[in-house]
């Protein structure tokens, strides 16, 4: 691996992020009073600059792509826009976090650090070009995750969630590594190029199903998500919220590159050899994600599932990337980018609102159940409001963000020949309508209760971050043009 001072420059989100995990844990150190509400808007702040980087960095290297660190890693407006998604998800989850840690006196600097750290893994891993280096930057984001999930040690459901996400976390490292073994085995090397131009083989499509395994796990995709319900219902919601979208964007950027780069050239008869599987794949998840969602009480459990079922939406995006035609695979990288940034917003919103209503006891009786949502619009209005955005948002319902990245999503899978993907995507979709619309009716048609037991005290910096979710989500929906034209912009890394 070379090193160069250039390649300092295309590490710099990377390198901010890094820095300032480092400064808070610091600060923490040399900290002596109780007053720590600055971390959340330092991680706010650091997440904004590294944004900024990546915004500026974009359309200079969206003609010609750097490649830095040796061959190892590749910075182009696709990782460049991936990138930015992280740290807006990111920024999200600083501000959510500061009004979910503070009332229960677990606002603490490393909190904040492990969220820059993983943050810095992922921006990593959308810019890997080399499958040791993919590893090394999924085991950065793993190792963090696994300790924000179980951040709140003292309570039992943040550990039990924590090790049920370690252990099969650990197993999916452990097939995405023996696969990215397989495929040196086959080719001699791992970089994706030169991956890409290895003859087809036996070998290779074993270490291609194993790595495909791998990113199941990540993005929670059927059959291998079981652990998404559990871990997100355990996990802080912040952490929730920050899993939900930063590790989704992270790891579908990541599988894009692969299959695209690696195993969409002749190696393996282009992406024939993984089409299929992956059609499967996304009809299960979109169906199972939907119909699993409809019998569950648990509100924080049901957008679990909600997330199980938008990772199949994405999933036909990147079947219909895989199509031989240069214009279809460009619109299918940019209706994936697109989806995943309006997805951020909306998830990242709907998480935050359900922490503006939890109680601070987690331990007791169904802390996340439907009923707290009861009469939301008498006792909160504005929240109402906004989480009966979020909600249509989710569902895809005009003139909302989430309506505009499905109607791009199918689009591209209809232009690609994916007639059946779109239909079922379609269809799941009128489906997962009913468990969106039975929370706005828990909140706006239900008389409020006489008795309730109060959610943790208010406050105006998870109260904002939840209206602004909810305003850009209406705004990319009803001004959807510039997102976009970004997206287009991005994604013509794979569509020449």
């Amino acid at each position: 691996m070379t090193f160069s001072l250039a390649d300092l420059a295309a590490l710099a989100p990377v390198i901010v992020l890094s820095v300032g995990a480092l400064v808070l844990l610091l600060t923490e150190v040399f900290l002596s009073g109780e007053n720590r509400g600055y971390q959340a808007f330092v991680t706010a702040a650091t997440a904004a600059v590294a944004f900024a980087l990546y915004f500026s960095m974009g359309p200079k290297v969206s003609e010609q792509p750097y490649v830095l660190l040796g061959g190892f890693a590749v910075i182009d407006a696709f990782s460049c826009f991936a990138g930015a998604t992280i740290c807006a998800g990111l920024l999200l989850t600083a501000l959510l976090g500061h009004g979910f840690l503070k009332p229960r006196d677990a606002e603490r600097g490393e909190f904040y650090a492990l969220c820059l750290l993983a943050a810095a893994g992922m921006c990593l891993l959308v810019q890997g070009n080399d499958l040791l280096f993919i590893f090394i930057a999924l085991e950065t984001l793993s190792i963090a995750t696994y300790a924000l999930a179980a951040y709140l040690r003292a309570e039992a459901k943040p550990t039990e969630a924590a090790f049920k996400y370690f252990l099969l976390g650990a197993i999916s490292s452990a097939l995405f590594l023996f696969g990215a073994a397989l495929c040196f085995g086959a080719s001699g090397q791992t970089s994706l190029p030169g991956i890409g131009a290895t003859p087809q083989s036996a070998l290779l499509l074993a270490g291609l199903t194993l790595l495909l395994v791998g990113f199941g796990f990540k993005i929670a995709a059927v059959p291998f998500h079981m652990w998404a319900p559990d871990v997100y219902e355990g996990s802080p919601t912040p952490v929730t919220a920050f899993m939900a979208v930063a590790v989704k964007t992270a790891a579908f950027a990541a599988l894009v590159r692969v299959l695209l780069t690696g195993f969409g050239g002749h190696g393996l008869a282009g992406a024939a050899a993984w089409q299929p599987l992956l059609s499967w794949i996304a009809i299960l998840t979109m169906l199972g994600g939907n119909l699993w969602a409809l019998t569950e009480r648990s509100v924080k459990r049901m957008l679990a599932y909600s997330s199980v079922a938008h990772a199949g939406y994405l999933l036909v995006a990147v079947v219909a990337a895989g199509s031989g035609s240069a214009l279809v695979r460009n619109e299918a990288t940019s209706s994936l980018l697109f989806y995943l940034a309006t997805y951020t917003i909306t998830a990242a919103g709907a998480f935050g609102a359900i922490s503006l209503m939890e109680r601070l006891d987690p331990n007791g009786p169904q802390p996340w159940d439907l009923e707290r949502f009861t009469g939301l619009a008498q006792r909160r209005p504005w929240v109402a409001i906004a989480m009966t955005i979020l909600m249509l948002s989710l569902a895809g319902i005009p003139p909302t963000a989430g309506f505009m990245g499905k109607l791009l999503v199918f689009r591209a899978a209809v232009d690609a020949g994916q007639v059946r993907l779109a239909i079922v995507g379609v269809v799941s979709a009128l489906i997962g309508l009913y468990y969106y619309l039975r929370i706005v009716v828990y909140m706006f048609m239900r008389p409020a209760p006489q008795q309730f037991a109060p959610a943790a005290p208010r406050s105006w910096v998870a109260d904002l971050a939840v209206l602004s979710a909810a305003a850009a989500a209406l705004w990319f929906g009803i001004l959807s043009g510039p997102l976009a034209e970004a997206a287009r912009a991005s994604g013509t890394l794979f569509g020449g």
